[in-house]
């Protein structure tokens, strides 16, 4: 679940890296393989990841070209570990200003994943970006997820597997605030909370991918983390209760900015509000920002979650 040389955003870049396939439905076709976790299915982020990548390898990019500026997914099915993952492109509209396309991920010979990725071109217009959370620490000042799960041992459904998935296997370090759900509620059990995300080291170039589509990929792979957490966190519960059950639902993802050369692989905060928990699911909003306050780019995701039993 770790690299014996130490954590490293690899992980990512493997997820991303795709292959031309034969088409079966679509027009465009690319394959990818999901990356290890110590859970019975797949890391929905991958899936996100993996179709903005085949979507934006379908759109002729560059100077002048159209950026991929939002993203409306669905996870239709439980994706195999360590399988891949055929996506499908269908090139839907290619306007002067603007592009669509349609994704369906296929596994198994059944659709798992389906999305819609616009693109657009840029005009001149107005500019506003929305206020950063004030008072967070800095990142410096925060443990990692290494760190914090040194001082425990294994409890509730936490394996040495979870353990070092969550210490350094996820490609990025995480450092929250309050402290993390893995196992308790850090803190109040309040509806928000930031995450400073950072890879682990400088992100690799990918095959088929500028520097900037492979921020933008990087962005899309490791929203999905985190963004039930201010649910779990109103809610009381935490990763390692035993009987909790999460899954991803639907995921809509607006990207405001394309990030500078290298922003990506300084540290971002993620700042995370439950909207709602009703019926088995939550509703969560996320939004990036640089150090700088730069809002980059905003997540609205909903999930399962299935409580244990007894909880509310």
């Amino acid at each position: 679940m770790t690299n014996p040389a130490g954590p490293t955003s690899e992980v990512f870049t493997a997820a991303v890296t795709l292959k031309a396939a034969e088409p079966e439905h679509l027009d465009l076709a690319f394959s990818a393989v999901t990356q290890p976790c110590p859970w019975p299915k797949a890391y929905g982020g991958d899936m996100v990841a993996q179709a903005a990548a085949a979507a934006m390898r379908s759109v002729p990019g560059g100077e002048g070209g159209k950026t991929l500026h939002s993203m409306h997914s669905y996870f239709l099915r439980p994706v195999d570990i360590g399988a891949e993952v055929r996506y499908e492109v269908e090139l839907l509209r290619d306007g002067r200003g603007y592009a669509t396309r349609q994704v369906r991920g296929f596994q198994n010979g059944k659709p798992v994943y389906v999305c819609l990725a616009n693109f657009a071109a840029g005009e001149p217009g107005g500019s506003f970006t929305a206020d950063a959370p004030l008072g967070v620490p800095v990142p410096e000042e925060l443990p990692g997820s290494a760190s914090y799960l040194a001082g425990f041992g294994l409890e509730g459904t936490m394996t040495e597997q979870s353990r070092a998935y969550w210490a350094g296997g996820r490609g990025f370090d995480m450092r929250h605030v309050p402290g993390p759900v893995y196992l308790a509620v850090e803190g109040e059990r309040v509806p928000h909370q930031a995450v400073w995300v950072r890879p682990f080291d400088a992100l690799r170039p990918v095959e088929g991918l500028s520097d900037e589509q492979r921020d933008l990929a990087a962005l899309a792979y490791v929203c999905d983390y985190t963004i039930l957490e201010p649910v779990l966190r109103v809610l009381g519960l935490a990763w390692a209760d035993p009987g909790l059950v999460t899954a991803s639902l639907d995921h809509s993802m607006w990207f405001h900015r394309a990030p500078g050369p290298g922003v990506v692989d300084d540290w971002l905060l993620y700042a995370q509000e439950a909207g709602a928990a009703e019926s088995g699911r939550g509703l969560a909003t996320g939004r990036f920002f640089t150090r700088d306050h730069t809002h980059l780019a905003t997540v609205v995701q909903e999930g399962m979650i299935r409580t244990p039993e007894g909880r509310p």
